[in-house]
């Protein structure tokens, strides 16, 4: 139990100091997007980067929950300590995708 917690306190810092060490890069992206004007190309870029982001994302969530599900198979008594690490990975994946398809939209 003391692992579990010690595991979310650890993700949360984690989260935590990775959004505050993206935050000026989002703005610097944001600045040369408005710069530069997108070329032609620029909306088949975008809809390639985002299919294969969410394909590695489905990819990914889709590995994370065979794993939990064949853990839990394995041994039932861990199924609540299984769940939370769980729910935060697949949090994480998504977040991946969700920040994909947003440079993808600022780049088309």
């Amino acid at each position: 139990m003391k692992t579990l917690r010690s595991m979310a306190k650890s993700s949360a810092l984690f989260a935590t100091t990775l959004i505050a060490a993206l935050a000026p890069v989002a703005s610097a992206v944001a600045e040369d997007a408005a710069a530069h004007q997108g070329s032609p190309l620029g909306p088949i870029g975008a809809g390639l980067a985002i299919g294969i982001a969410v394909l590695g994302g489905g990819l990914g969530q889709g590995k994370a929950v065979g794993s939990m599900l064949e853990s839990y198979g394995r041994n039932p008594s861990v199924g609540g300590k299984l769940l939370a690490p769980m729910l935060i990975g697949m949090a994480f994946i998504e977040s991946l995708v969700i920040l994909a398809f947003v440079i993808a939209y600022m780049k088309a």
